[in-house]
């Protein structure tokens, strides 16, 4: 089960973390159609955020497709978004954790090693455009 994690300073809502967070586990094959989510009350005690904040969080993932709630049972991915298979992206993960052990002992911080990926990602996307 996926286990939510609300980072304060990130300048992002809570709700659209746990949005994040779970297109991103079905993305990458951790969640898969039929998976149950946490249930509200699972994840307030989780990471402590208002219920509310869960709710709407959960209805966003309902209007994309994502998940379903049924009454009194809880709510559930619908579809799946992988492309590759999980195993196939092993070695690209252990690349990139190698990169970010490198660019810790260069001394970044979080701040900036986010700042350097989304400008390194943003860069790359224009040269494909051009």
């Amino acid at each position: 089960m996926i286990q939510f994690r609300i980072d304060a300073r990130s300048g992002v809502a809570p709700y659209q973390q746990i949005v994040q967070q779970v297109r991103h586990a079905v993305r990458l094959g951790l969640l898969h159609e039929g998976d149950q989510l946490p249930t509200v009350r699972e994840v307030v005690a989780q990471v402590a955020i208002n219920p509310n904040t869960v709710l709407k969080a959960y209805r966003e993932l309902e209007h994309e497709g994502l998940a379903a709630g049924r009454r009194g049972v809880g709510t559930f991915v619908t579809t799946s978004l992988v492309g590759t298979p999980l195993a196939a992206l092993a070695p690209l993960r252990r690349d990139l954790e190698r990169w970010l052990a490198k660019a810790r002992r260069l001394g970044l911080d979080d701040d900036s090693l986010r700042a350097l990926f989304e400008d390194t990602f943003q860069a790359s996307i224009a040269e494909d455009v051009a």
